[in-house]
Order: C-alpha cells, then sequence, then structure tokens
C-alpha cells in the first residue's frame, strides 16, 4: 500500500469495522450510527484532499501553453476543471476549487527548477492530514489571497497557521464566520472599499407570481441591521409569548414558522408605518449594538462589529449608526456601572448582557444571534443559589438550553470579563472522555 494512501486506508478500515455487524445503516445503533458518520467524514476530507492534488496535477498538464497537447482538450474538454467536473460529476465551480487548493498546497519549483514549499503549507498539511476539508481550505485560501500583497509575510504565515488549527472541527459555515474579520485587521483600508462596492449593489425587487408577491433583497449591513434588529425583535416576541401561552397545543395556538413570522413582521410594520392607526408591533430585545475600540473611534481607523452580522463595518459606518435612533455604541461599565450584581438581583441587567454578548457572541452553543438568546445561570439562582455575575452567566437560544439541561451537558468559564471562554463538556454517553468543546465568540476568534 502506498503510504500517500495509508491514512483513507485507514480511514475506511474504521467504517469497516463499524458495518461488520451490521447490515446496513438502519441497522446500526445509535453509537455505532455516530461512528459510522465520523468515519464517513474523516474519509471524505481525505479524498478529497487526494482529489485536489490530482486535479492540481490535471490543471498543470491542461495549462494554456501546452495548446493541443493540453490534458484535456486532448480528453475532448477545454479546460481541466471542465474535465474534472464531468468526469466527477460534480460543478464546474466545485472542480474549480479543487485545482485552486490543489495549485495553493502542492509544493513548488523556482525558475530554475529549485524546489519551493507550497504556497500555502499550513493549510496543505492540515488538508491532506483529514482535519481540514478542502471546501473549508477554500475559503481560508481565498482570504489570505486578499491579503496577501498588503500584509507582512510573518504575519501572513502566521494567521494562515491559526486559521488552519482552528477550522479543523468546525462546519463550513462556523469556517465562513472564522475568516470573516482576520480580513479586517489584516487589511483595515481594504474595508471601506468593500463596504462601498456592497452599497452600491444594494437593491430591493418586487414581482407578482402565482397570486404572491415575492420580494429579494441585497443591503449593506449598515442599512441591514435595523431591518434584521426589528425583524429578529419581533420574532422573540411572538416565541415569547408562544411560550407563556396557557395551552400551546390549543387548535388557535400560534405555529408560525420563523419566515412566517418575519413575513408578518414586515407587514405589520409597514401597515404601521402608513398609519393604520394600531398600536407599534411589539418588539422583544430588537436593539442595534455596535462595538468599537475607543481608541479606534477617537481615531477613526480600524473597524467596528455589529451585534447579527460576521462582516465588519468601517469605523465612519459606526459613527453614522451610532448617531441613529435606537443603535447604541458598546461601551461596557461606563459612567461606573456595575457588571456584576451577585445575589442582590435575580435577572440579568441590560449592562451584563451587553458583556455576555461581547464574550459569546450569541448563543454560546450553536451560535445563534443576539436577540434570540437569553442570559442563563450557569449554576442555578434557585437551586445552587448562583450569583448573578457574568462568571456565572451564558447566553443560550431556547433550545440549547433545553439540551443542555436535558442531556446531562456542563458548562465552564475559562477567565474572567468579556474576554472568558466558554467550555461546554459532553455527557459520557457523548464522549467518555468528556473533552471540552469551545464555544462562544471565541470558537471564531484568532489567537495567538
Amino acid at each position: 500500500m502506498s503510504a500517500h494512501l495509508a491514512p483513507l486506508h485507514e480511514a475506511f478500515a474504521r467504517l469497516d469495522a463499524v458495518w461488520a455487524d451490521a447490515g446496513g445503516a438502519d441497522a446500526l445503533a445509535r453509537a455505532r450510527l455516530i461512528e459510522a458518520n465520523d468515519a464517513l467524514g474523516e474519509a471524505r476530507r481525505l479524498l478529497d484532499a487526494l482529489h485536489a492534488e490530482v486535479a492540481a496535477g490535471i490543471a498543470h498538464e491542461s495549462r494554456r501553453e501546452l495548446g493541443p497537447e493540453s490534458a484535456a482538450k486532448q480528453q475532448g474538454y477545454r479546460t481541466a476543471a471542465q474535465l474534472i467536473a464531468t468526469t466527477s460529476g460534480m460543478s464546474a465551480g466545485d472542480a474549480t476549487r479543487l485545482v485552486r487548493v490543489g495549485e495553493a498546497t502542492a509544493p513548488r519549483t523556482d525558475l530554475l527548477g529549485a524546489p519551493l514549499p507550497a504556497k500555502y503549507a499550513a493549510v496543505g498539511a492540515a488538508v491532506a492530514s483529514g482535519a481540514l476539508s478542502v471546501a473549508a481550505a477554500a475559503l481560508i485560501i481565498a482570504l489570505l489571497e486578499r491579503v496577501r500583497f498588503t500584509t507582512d509575510p510573518a504575519a501572513l504565515d502566521e494567521v494562515e497557521r491559526l486559521l488552519a488549527e482552528k477550522a479543523a472541527g468546525l462546519s463550513l459555515d462556523d469556517v465562513r464566520r472564522l475568516t470573516a474579520r482576520p480580513e479586517a485587521w489584516l487589511d483595515p483600508d481594504g474595508v471601506e472599499p468593500r463596504e462601498g462596492e456592497v452599497r452600491a449593489r444594494r437593491s430591493l425587487t418586487m414581482f407578482e407570481r402565482n397570486g404572491a408577491l415575492h420580494l429579494h433583497g441585497v443591503f449593506d449591513i449598515e442599512s441591514a441591521d435595523p431591518i434584521r434588529a426589528a425583524l429578529s425583535g419581533y420574532v422573540s416576541n411572538a416565541f415569547a409569548a408562544r411560550q407563556n401561552a396557557i395551552d400551546p397545543d390549543a387548535p388557535d395556538a400560534d405555529h408560525r414558522t420563523v419566515a412566517m413570522l418575519q413575513a408578518d413582521a414586515l407587514s405589520s410594520f409597514c401597515a404601521h408605518v402608513l398609519g393604520c392607526g394600531a398600536d407599534a408591533p411589539p418588539l422583544a430585545g430588537a436593539t442595534v449594538v455596535v462595538r468599537v475600540d475607543l481608541a479606534d473611534l477617537i481615531a477613526g481607523t480600524g473597524y467596528a462589529a455589529v451585534d447579527g452580522f460576521d462582516q465588519p463595518v468601517t469605523i465612519a459606518a459606526a459613527r453614522r449608526m451610532a448617531a441613529s435612533g435606537g443603535v447604541i455604541p458598546c461601551v461596557l461599565g461606563s459612567a461606573g456601572e456595575i457588571l456584576d450584581w451577585g445575589r442582590e438581583k435575580r435577572l440579568f441587567t441590560r449592562a451584563q448582557r451587553l458583556a455576555l454578548v461581547e464574550r459569546d457572541g450569541g448563543c454560546a452553543m450553536c451560535a445563534l444571534p443576539p436577540d434570540l438568546t437569553r442570559a442563563h445561570h450557569i449554576a442555578w439562582w434557585q437551586r445552587d443559589t448562583g450569583p448573578t455575575d457574568l462568571d456565572n452567566g451564558v447566553l443560550l437560544c431556547e433550545s440549547c438550553h433545553h439540551r443542555i439541561h436535558d442531556n446531562g451537558w456542563e458548562i465552564r468559564i475559562e477567565g474572567t470579563g468579556a474576554t472568558a471562554k466558554v467550555w461546554f463538556i459532553p455527557p459520557p454517553y457523548v464522549d467518555p472522555a468528556r473533552t471540552a468543546r469551545l464555544g462562544g465568540l471565541a470558537r471564531y476568534t484568532l489567537t495567538a
């Protein structure tokens, strides 16, 4: 067996061991299903890593200067990506991604033929080991390429290493969140042009089809955040009313989905603006919070973060937003406001919640936006006499809150204040070793 293929063979051997005593997935016990899923995930990542290497080789043998001797053209295809897409049954975009990742992580040679390390060796090593998927590697490489010529090479190498290490074990959506903000502090001068490009593309189109009005909108973050906050507040209020209902299973109970609630919210807001005479639509937690470093705010440099969005905004945008009604800049503990109330108060204060959002970013377990979360005591107020302090608080959505209590998970806080880390410890039946899983905003924050 080739040493190059050994990890893939080992992954398939683990998968084969899971299937040894079962006739198929429907005959596997729950624990075996989890093992099979893990083995399949590893095998898929390793197989895609090998495919990326092969794709890079095909692209090299199909480079333009070869003309009719191009491997792709000899096989009857215009490009290497078209060849790979057709023979693999994937989209042209996925094939192009394979080629780009393969080329960016493959060893190189200089003009004299001397060997050079791969352009992104740390990402390549993570992909080859099966720790990182090709799709996740493509997101990291795309970020590094955008800032490559505006960033110190040593800093770029360090960011690559941290991203490759941090992205292992994350979903693709979480990797997107992970790569959203490093670009801003690697290339702060690039935030404003990108922000201007998005704003220039903003649009809202409407058309009627099959008796329904269809809306499609594209908004820059500055314009979008009041929309997001208002819709989320309406949804949160509806869910709170649903939980407090006397009989949630009654025929007339509210069973609307989130998408339905958001549609009803928009209709309600527009009717109110038109002067229908009704009271303002009820909202829960519909506050726009802009988080910015005080020094950056004064100097006008750097960038700011907006709750509910991964992409940062310019300081100029933050200033404009902070000057609008219903928008507050996040200055924790200002004017001597107390952030830790001990046992004097049962409910977390507004300032404490802002501090928890700064630390957790939203639901500390599943990353839902802050508007859809509540502050919960880790050590219960009543049962454990837990204090209403930041170090005993955590933001959780209702689903994760029930999951923690019903399934035996534990929460631990490492450190103090808004820079602390939240760790979730699974019960023994999930992980016998009870390996802690990082939660909160630290999951998406790069730290050397």
